[in-house]
């Protein structure tokens, strides 16, 4: 059973959906013990960082998000759960997050382009990893955000995206997997991405 984690955000049965047209069992849930008794987890979201740690801190999901980890279960973030997994967001003025992969979240600057950066775009792939497989060069992705990560270790970078700048839009490290973009709402290749993770032994 796939967990989605239930923290009050958005996009959770869409993901839901997704797993679902693929034939994979999957539940969202905001129990802790749920969680840990996944074979593999999904953090996905959309909103605010600050508010998203609250209910994390309220639930202990945080504690129940490390273990996971530490165990070595598939472990996917989306969007603001990729950003969580980071140390920092610049967003509400400074909010302290998981601490999973070092770095911190930051926002778009002045670039003469709209924020947030909405719609599809493309990956320039860094390093070779299984839940990207069997995608098409061409393939593009839905993006909605107004902050992007900024790991501290260029070895966690999987695949970058252009807009305006580059940043990193698909990280990874060990059993961790995340992605700045939708993969649930990126047609056939977020389906794709997510079909790989089902399958995946948390080894990159």
């Amino acid at each position: 059973m796939i967990a989605i984690i239930d923290y009050q955000a958005g996009n959770l049965k869409s993901v839901e959906r997704a797993l679902t047209h693929l034939g994979l069992a999957c539940r969202i849930t905001d129990a802790a013990s749920e969680i840990l008794a996944a074979e593999r987890v999904i953090f996905p979201g959309v909103g605010a960082a600050g508010r998203a740690m609250e209910t994390i801190r309220a639930h202990g999901l945080h504690e129940a998000i490390h273990t996971v980890i530490e165990r070595g279960t598939p472990f996917m973030g989306i969007c603001l759960g990729t950003q969580i997994i980071l140390d920092t967001s610049e967003e509400d003025g400074g909010t302290a997050c998981l601490g999973i992969i070092p770095g911190t979240v930051r926002r778009f600057g002045q670039m003469g382009l709209k924020i947030p950066h909405m719609g599809w775009n493309s990956l320039s792939p860094r390093i070779d990893h299984p839940l990207l497989a069997g995608l098409d060069q061409e393939a593009q992705f839905y993006f909605v955000h107004s902050y992007y990560p900024d790991p501290r270790d260029m070895d966690a970078i999987i695949a970058t995206t252009t807009y305006g700048i580059t940043f990193a839009s698909v990280l990874a490290r060990g059993n961790v997997f995340a992605t700045q973009f939708h993969p649930e709402k990126s047609g056939e290749s977020g389906l794709r991405i997510l079909e790989n993770f089902s399958r995946w032994d948390g080894r990159g």
